[in-house]
C-alpha cells in the first residue's frame, strides 16, 4: 500500500495542492470571518482537481495492471484524501492560533478558531468523506455526483452550525464567550470531532471498498 501512497502523491496529485493548505490557511488572519470556509476550500478545489487528475492520466486502468488488491487501492486513496485533508486543517490550525494572538479582543460574530471549532470542522470533513467516497466508488471513475453530494452535505453542515452558533445564546457562549476559554471544554469537543472524522472515515472505506469490489473495469 506504501507504494500505492506514494504513487498517487507523486503521479497523481499536483504540486499547487500541497501548497494550497498553507495558502488558503492563511486566510485565517482574517478578522472575524467566516473560518468554515478555510477548510471548504480543500472540498471546492483540492479534491475535484485531484480526482480530475485521476481520470484524465487514466489512473483507474494503469493502477489494476499493477500487482496490488483492490482493498489496497481503496485504502491508498482514502489515505492520500486524509493526508491532504490533515494539511489544510493542520495549516488552518497554526494560523488560528496566530490569529487569536493578534486579535485577543476582537467580537466574533462568526465561530472564533477555538479547539472546539476545530472540533465542528473535523466533523464537517467526516460528513464529506462518509459521502463522497462510497460514492465515487460505485464507479471509481465518475466523481461529479459525489463531489456535488457531499460538497452539499458539508456546506450544509457548516452552514446550520454557524447559524445555530449566532442564533443561540448557549453555543455562542460555548464557542466565542466564556466557554472559549475553557480548556477541557474545548478539548472535549475538539476530541469527539476527531473521533467523528476517524469512525466515518473507516466506515467511508469499508462502503467503498466493498462497492469497488462490484465495479467492472474495462
Amino acid at each position: 500500500m506504501y507504494n500505492l501512497v506514494m504513487k498517487d502523491l507523486k503521479l497523481g496529485v499536483s504540486p499547487m495542492l500541497f501548497i494550497m493548505p498553507l495558502l488558503m490557511g492563511a486566510l485565517m488572519l482574517v478578522p472575524g470571518w467566516i473560518y468554515f470556509i478555510v477548510i471548504l476550500y480543500f472540498c471546492w478545489i483540492t479534491i475535484p482537481n485531484m480526482f480530475a487528475g485521476y481520470r484524465t492520466q487514466n489512473d483507474l486502468i494503469f493502477t489494476t495492471m499493477m500487482p496490488v488488491t483492490r482493498k489496497d487501492m481503496v485504502k491508498a486513496r482514502v489515505f492520500v484524501i486524509v493526508i491532504l485533508e490533515l494539511l489544510h486543517i493542520v495549516n488552518a490550525m497554526i494560523f488560528g492560533m496566530i490569529n487569536i494572538r493578534l486579535y485577543p479582543n476582537l467580537t466574533n460574530h462568526f465561530f472564533a478558531p477555538h479547539m472546539g471549532f476545530w472540533g465542528l470542522c473535523f466533523v464537517m470533513l467526516a460528513i464529506f468523506n462518509i459521502i463522497f467516497i462510497p460514492m465515487y466508488y460505485k464507479t471509481a471513475y465518475k466523481y461529479g455526483g459525489a463531489m456535488f453530494a457531499s460538497v452539499s452535505a458539508a456546506m450544509l453542515f457548516a452552514g446550520v452550525a454557524q447559524w445555530i452558533g449566532i442564533q443561540n445564546s448557549f453555543v455562542s457562549d460555548i464557542f466565542n464567550g466564556t466557554g472559549a476559554h475553557n480548556t477541557a471544554l474545548q478539548t472535549s469537543i475538539l476530541i469527539a470531532g476527531i473521533v467523528i472524522f476517524v469512525v466515518f472515515t473507516m466506515i467511508a472505506y469499508q462502503i467503498g471498498f466493498k462497492r469497488f469490489l462490484k465495479v467492472e473495469i474495462q
